[in-house]
């Protein structure tokens, strides 16, 4: 059964908006972050997650049309705002499964874990690193096709053409990349101090990446995993930037061995 509620954000000096969450089982808490395509990137991980598990999905502010406010303005904001939501619940041994945006988020959010609320953390294709000779491409340089053809292991299979989509629809996905760039476009998609701190993150860690991701490349992941106290690396094959998506029965088989293992 999955339910829709909705959170206050703490910031008591300012107007603060209402937190969407979508959840859904029992069990551990899993937290699932979507990246800049938003929660429906993530609906798969969800569904499956929660036959064993609680599921609580968030909408980041600003995706799908919610309001984004003012004070928000990093992917730090939203990392402290999430473990602020699990402090709250006053919930305990919980994984943080984050695609894109979500991963770098949940690498935010382990960092400044000071009260070890988190216990294992899958990153999908994160960004949020500055990894050497391996540089993120720039996202909002591309058009539609170009998208495609840098996210995805079979372009021609998920490339849309804007002018076949919906204008309510556009519009949405207009919102979503404004959000992004707020908050993730200035430095573009990394802190410059994340890579060296991870190394203080000493739960387990997977790192998945798709084999055919020229967003944030395999070399750049494996950089990423490296940087963690106990990272693992693994590579889906047949896939691109969000290999749940391409490839999702040999993605989520990695991740139930993770968290069987």
């Amino acid at each position: 059964m999955t339910t829709s509620q909705t959170h206050t954000m703490r910031r008591p000096e300012s107007s603060e908006p209402a937190l969407v969450l979508s959840e859904s089982g029992t069990g551990r808490p899993v937290l699932i972050l979507h990246g800049g395509g938003g929660p429906a990137t993530v609906a798969g991980l969800a569904a499956h997650l929660a036959r064993g598990a609680h599921t609580i999905v968030p909408t980041h502010p600003g995706w799908n049309g919610t309001r984004r406010p003012g004070w928000l303005t990093g992917v730090d904001d939203l990392a402290l705002a999430y473990l602020h939501l699990m402090h709250d619940r006053g919930l305990s041994d919980v994984l943080v499964v984050g695609s894109s945006l979500g991963g770098w988020i949940g690498a935010e959010m382990a960092v400044r874990d000071h009260a070890r609320i988190i216990t294992g953390l899958v990153l999908i294709d994160a960004v949020g690193v500055a990894a050497e000779g391996e540089p993120s491409t720039d996202f909002f340089a591309l058009d539609a096709r170009g998208v495609a053809e840098h996210a995805y292991h079979d372009p021609d299979r998920f490339h849309v053409d804007p002018a076949d989509v919906p204008a309510g629809q556009l519009a949405l996905r207009q919102g979503d990349m404004a959000a992004l760039r707020a908050i993730a476009g200035d430095p573009y998609m990394y802190d410059p101090k994340l890579l060296r701190r991870l190394g203080r993150v000493q739960v387990p860690v997977l790192a998945l990446w798709g084999e055919s991701d020229r967003i944030v490349t395999p070399a750049y992941g494996a950089a990423y995993a490296a940087a963690f106290g106990d990272g693992r690396f693994e590579v889906v094959p047949g896939a691109g930037h969000m290999p749940q998506i391409e490839q999702p029965e040999a993605t989520l088989a990695l991740i139930d061995a993770f968290l069987a293992g």
